[in-house]
């Protein structure tokens, strides 16, 4: 097997951004990271049969396999392809904080990149694949589908979407989560720079509420290591309130309540079942396919 790391692992969002359209950029994330494995990721949807779980209340009776039952003395059903199937709901942060940095790849083209890619994926797997785009409200939303010309609807709302607004992230969740139509798998896009308590505290309503949830923190490097020296004048890019100061004055508090803020974010979704993986922009993006995959796994049974 060959390493995937020359593959889709290896493809930064920068890369990507010379690409001519979204759903080239999906498909080089995706195609690229399974051609290392040389098998492919779209399991078709059929009713044919496709494994076993163990029987739990509720579950349709003439599903029972009998035949093993008498082997194992323990009930198990069949599970069917088409059953594997589930609602993926993007939600991408677009308030005005993603939109750093000035130069180069945004924040917002490292998320948006990222949730073209899963929703290929997702569609390529008979998922039903939805969009919500939000900052201090829901700016735009399209349902879970799965019909024919719904996936470059996803990749031009994509496309097309702006940083703007203020950051109301918990607030915005609550008011996500409470219009679902069916449970299912909920990922989230965002660089989470909110207050952390309220965020995990909607989150954690989305994940008491039946949906699994990834949470993708999308950060630019200079976040994390404030790689400016001297003094500087710095813009909160939602209020407009500057801040004087000297970078090296305050790199050493700056490192630890950035790496606070980050580690209290994964250890609270940690432990209410949440996945949390840092992409960090300049990072090759597998990783995040890495973690939609394997809690569709888990999801699917």
């Amino acid at each position: 097997m060959s390493d995937t790391s020359t593959t889709a692992r290896g493809i930064d969002a920068e890369t990507l951004a010379a690409l001519p359209s979204m759903e080239l950029r999906a498909r080089t994330i995706v195609d690229g990271y399974y051609s290392g494995q040389h098998r492919s990721p779209y399991r078709g949807a059929s009713v044919e049969f496709a494994d076993h779980r163990q029987y739990t209340h509720g579950d349709e009776l003439r599903h029972l396999d009998w035949r093993l039952y008498a082997r194992s003395d323990r009930f198990f059903v069949k599970q069917f392809e088409a059953e594997t199937n589930l609602a993926l709901y993007l939600v991408v942060d677009a308030s005005a904080s993603m939109n750093y940095p000035e130069r180069g790849v945004r924040k917002l083209d490292c998320a948006s990149y990222l949730a073209a890619a899963l929703g290929y994926l997702a569609f390529r797997q008979r998922d039903a694949v939805g969009l919500t785009v939000l900052d201090d409200a829901i700016r735009d939303k399209l349902p879970p589908r799965t019909r024919r010309g719904h996936l470059q609807e996803v990749f031009d709302r994509l496309e097309a979407t702006e940083a703007g607004g203020e950051t109301a992230l918990g607030d915005v969740l609550t008011q996500f989560g409470a219009t679902l139509p069916r449970r299912g798998l909920v990922v989230l896009l965002s660089d989470l720079l909110d207050d952390s308590e309220h965020v995990l505290r909607a989150l954690s309503i989305l994940r008491r509420r039946g949906n699994d949830v990834i949470v993708l923190q999308v950060l630019d490097r200079s976040e994390l290591e404030l790689d400016l020296h001297g003094p500087y004048v710095l813009e909160d890019l939602e209020t407009g309130e500057r801040l004087a100061t000297d970078t090296d004055a305050v790199r050493e508090e700056y490192h630890s309540a950035i790496r606070r803020h980050v580690n209290g974010l994964h250890d609270g979704c940690v432990r209410h079942g949440i996945d949390h993986e840092l992409i960090v922009t300049d990072m090759p993006l597998g990783r995040a396919l890495i973690a939609y995959l394997a809690r569709r796994r888990r999801r699917t049974g």
